[in-house]
């Protein structure tokens, strides 16, 4: 080397300070991406199952109310008897359950906590009675 001339040239030693300091960043960029994608999946499983808990609780008033409805001759008591069995055989838990002459109306919940879902459901026959 002569006359103190380096073979590299200065932008080159500007490039491998420049790499240095970004050296590890992808690591940091990929755990931010697996944190977004984390809670992202979180959210959509979360979703689901307040999905799920609306439809088993909707099934199981619907249930409960055919049930009801098909009892009512046998009186309140039995009728809602029946309307409980088949709203936990869903499982869901009957929360409501009134026999106004030949029509049924339930109330069937399903889920606990911030998944909890209850829905309202009548039955009777298609065509009033004289």
């Amino acid at each position: 080397m002569r006359g103190g001339w380096s073979r590299s040239s200065p932008r080159a030693c500007g490039a491998r300070r420049s790499e240095a300091r970004d050296r590890g960043s992808a690591t940091v960029w990929s755990v931010g991406a697996i944190a977004v994608l984390c809670v992202a999946f979180g959210v959509v499983l979360g979703l689901g199952h307040a999905v799920v808990v609306r439809h088993r609780a909707a099934g199981g008033a619907d249930m409960a109310a055919l049930a009801a409805a098909d009892h009512w001759a046998e009186g309140t008591a039995a009728a809602c008897a029946q309307a409980d069995r088949l709203a936990r055989a869903q499982d869901a838990r009957l929360t409501r359950c009134v026999i106004v002459g030949d029509i049924s109306d339930v109330s069937a919940a399903s889920g606990g906590g911030p998944f909890t879902a209850e829905v309202r459901a009548r039955a009777g026959p298609a065509t009033p009675r004289p």
